[in-house]
């Protein structure tokens, strides 16, 4: 296999030759040089624009072309003789190189193309030889174009003779398939066309020697015999570099049809890059194989470590702690961490030493109990120190991206915390800022995802799904497949909670098939996907098969588990268990959850949702003022934390302990001023539960006024029209037993208004209507 030179860069080389004779037109210039720009310098097209992570990474490729890319560019341009092509004159002068030693000719007279230097001019000069004309095009020595000639020439001149043989044999069966178009455009030019040694010896050899030197020389099957000259070792280790970027930049595998064709190229190889180690490693970390994936890194690091210094054992460090903590192992990952930072601290390597502190915060986030060293008490107060610490030694080395993450991750902590809002969209706006200002599209994702995050928390559901739907649009093709997943999964999550289960699971779908191979991605995706099933099938009242998908789910628990998504389904755990009216169990489950919450710290909207849940679980075992003081202890920390979602279900709790004290009008006054801005959150289920709690309070005003009253009247028709609007929402997200509960009431309050035909026409058709399901 050559170092270099492949038939591809031949092509190349005379594209070039073709440009520098005048031979094409002012009009096909820009496709020409474009082309060729493409082809010399590949980061031309990545700053560009990116491989979409639908499509094959294999299309990327620029240093892999046969003839139908160079057809496909010249055929469309006429030449300058009329009736050709630049096809035909491209053809002429890639079949004029019609033997080895053409080939030797054809690399020593690229040198005329380059400019001379001064010295050169002057020695011309002295011995009398005339300069070229002014009009000729010359290659400067450093131009893109001039440094691939000389680097071409110079790496032939390196070649043995055996491997001069290969590239000359490599290069006649990558020419052959425009034989045929050739010849028709050309006239008969005899057997040997394209191989003068054996069209100048036939006469002294005879037809069969010839036939049968031709075989010695490209196999019996024409060409072949030679393989590996298509590709060269400097191509492998673009191929391997573009691998690694495309798996490392946004967590994709490697294409089953690319990894095919690169296991046919290595094998070919003589020489095994150590990167190939790493790729290996890569794909089978994110196939889930963490014994191979062990292996290959262990494997690779020996040999980055055997031919280079110590500057990368920090790198082999990092690498290992975060495979064990995807793996679990995470004391053995915290350790491997801590020697991490050592060693880098050690060797003065800033950047990995940053990632590893950013790497070892956001682990102790997650794994407070693994992290020693820090009270409880100051818990907080450490954490934004070392936020602070990250900021600083970010901005001092230029690391804008653990810049950014850092402003992105104190915004959090200022939201979790329960903090100021306007901290929180401060540290946003530098953040985005920075993004922005630095052009950092991986960034725009985790930016996009605080900002919807925090609209949907301030109660403006509308704002949050629009900036999903932004990112969706306009930002997916230069994302991370992570960050892809996250909109999606939190779009299909809003479309949900107003009844749109088919264009939340439709959104899921339309996910990239090649990038949910990796085996955590596709994890995640199952066990969300699993989740909105689960919601489904409970207000649906399909018991049967949310115990079913209830039960697989239960058993994705661990140290890898998202805890956003464990707390999604064991909330419904609980939503289950009361529908079962197993209300024993969900309370010791609410329990369980919120000593594990205030073990480990964290959000304060997922303990303010248990507070809620709780105190409408005691409404449900009929002692509703048993959750009023959760109820109320909800409302104060949410107003504290402008948690407007968990406020408006709070202040519905705490209005439906006051309809159990009979305090009516005040729950009535709560109600009317909280659903207004519920209808911001687009929560159809919560909405419908206020109605509810609303035809309560207006029931028992009624029941307080006199008989026959304007008052007793007005308070039953405003009950019935709540009622109405109460079933629409319920109605929206399919919620059977709410449907029930709405319809029961509306035959109470039939009974209630003497119409004995209305109220067994609605016993009779919620009968109907429960049978049905």
């Amino acid at each position: 296999m050559p170092r270099f030179l492949t038939p591809t860069k031949i092509g190349l080389l005379l594209l070039i030759d073709l440009y520098m004779q005048g031979a094409v037109p002012n009009s096909s210039s820009i496709p020409i040089l474009s082309f060729l720009v493409r082809q010399l310098l590949p980061n031309f097209t990545n700053r560009r624009t990116r491989a979409s992570p639908i499509e094959s990474p294999i299309e990327s490729l620029h240093f892999i072309l046969d003839l139908g890319s160079f057809e496909a560019l010249l055929l469309a341009h006429p030449a300058l003789v009329p009736g050709r092509t630049l096809w035909d004159q491209f053809l002429k002068m890639l079949w004029s190189i019609d033997s080895l030693n053409a080939l030797h000719g054809f690399f020593a007279t690229r040198a005329n193309l380059l400019a001379n230097t001064a010295e050169e001019n002057r020695m011309l000069v002295e011995m009398g030889i005339p300069r070229p004309p002014v009009g000729m095009l010359f290659l400067s020595r450093s131009s893109p174009f001039g440094s691939f000639a000389r680097e071409s020439r110079l790496e032939f001149y390196r070649l043995r003779f055996d491997d001069s043989l290969a590239l000359w044999v490599s290069f006649v069966e990558w020419r052959q398939a425009t034989k045929g178009y050739y010849l028709e455009r050309n006239g008969s030019l005899g057997r040997w066309i394209g191989d003068r040694s054996l069209a100048d010896g036939e006469a002294d050899w005879g037809t069969d020697a010839t036939e049968m030197l031709r075989i010695t020389a490209y196999g019996i099957d024409g060409f072949g015999k030679i393989e590996g000259g298509r590709v060269s070792t400097g191509d492998i280790g673009k191929l391997l570099q573009f691998q690694v970027e495309q798996m490392q930049k946004f967590g994709d595998r490697v294409p089953l049809a690319m990894k095919d064709s690169f296991k046919g190229i290595l094998e070919n190889s003589l020489v095994v890059s150590s990167l190939t180690h790493y790729l290996k490693f890569l794909d089978a970390w994110r196939a889930g194989d963490y014994p191979t994936s062990f292996d290959n890194l262990h494997r690779y690091f020996d040999y980055t470590k055997r031919n280079r210094r110590r500057f990368f054992y920090q790198y082999a460090l990092m690498n290992l702690a975060v495979l064990q903590a995807d793996f679990g192992c995470l004391d053995e990952a915290l350790a491997t961490m801590i020697e991490t930072i050592s060693t880098a601290r050690e060797n003065q390597d800033m950047v990995c030493l940053n990632f590893a502190l950013s790497w070892l915060y956001h682990f102790g986030k997650a794994h407070p109990n693994l992290v020693h060293g820090t009270e409880t008490s100051n818990i907080t107060d450490y954490e934004r120190e070392g936020l602070m610490f990250l900021r600083t030694k970010a901005k001092e080395t230029g690391t804008w991206t653990l810049w950014s993450s850092s402003l992105l991750s104190e915004a959090k902590l200022v939201l979790s915390n329960g903090e100021s809002v306007s901290s929180a969209f401060e540290n946003i706006q530098r953040s985005s800022q920075l993004v922005f200002g630095k052009g950092m599209k991986n960034m725009v994702g985790p930016q996009m995802a605080m900002t919807s995050s925090i609209w949907g928390r301030l109660g403006v559901s509308l704002l949050s799904r629009q900036y999903c739907q932004i990112f969706l649009s306009c930002h997916a093709r230069d994302a991370v497949f992570d960050d892809l997943m996250r909109f999606s999964c939190r779009m299909a999550h809003l479309l949900t909670e107003n009844g749109h289960y088919d264009d939340g699971i439709r959104g899921l779908e339309k996910l990239n098939k090649n990038s949910l191979r990796s085996w955590k991605a596709n994890q995640h995706w199952q066990i969300y996907r699993g989740a909105l099933r689960l919601k489904v099938e409970l207000r649906r009242d399909n018991l049967e098969n949310a115990d079913r998908l209830l039960q697989q789910l239960l058993q994705f628990k661990g140290a890898g588990s998202d805890p956003d998504l464990t707390f999604e389904i064991n909330i419904l755990h609980v939503d289950y268990l009361t529908r079962r009216t197993d209300l024993g169990r969900a309370l010791a489950k609410i329990d369980g959850m919120a000593s594990a919450l205030q073990e480990e710290g964290g959000d304060i909207n997922p303990r303010l949702r248990l507070l809620t849940v709780k105190a409408l679980l005691h409404s449900e075992s009929g002692r509703p003022q048993k959750g009023f003081s959760l109820a109320v202890r909800a409302a104060n920390m949410a107003w504290s934390a402008r948690l407007l979602p968990a406020l408006w279900a709070a202040m519905g709790a705490i209005a439906n302990a006051l309809n159990s004290l009979s305090e009516f009008q005040a729950a009535s006054s709560i109600l009317v001023a909280v659903i207004p801005r519920a209808y911001e959150c687009e929560d159809c289920g919560m909405i419908a539960k206020l109605y509810s709690f609303l035809v309560d309070s207006h029931m028992g005003i009624a029941g307080q006024a006199s008989s026959d009253s304007v008052q007793r009247e007005k308070h039953l028709s405003k009950s019935l029209d709540y009622l109405n609007r109460a079933f629409e929402e319920y109605s929206a997200v399919e919620d059977i037993r709410g449907q029930s509960e709405i319809m029961a009431k509306e035959a109470i309050l039939a009974i209630f208004l003497g119409d004995d035909l209305f109220a067994n026409l609605y016993d009779f058709e919620d009968e109907l209507f429960t049978n049905l399901c």
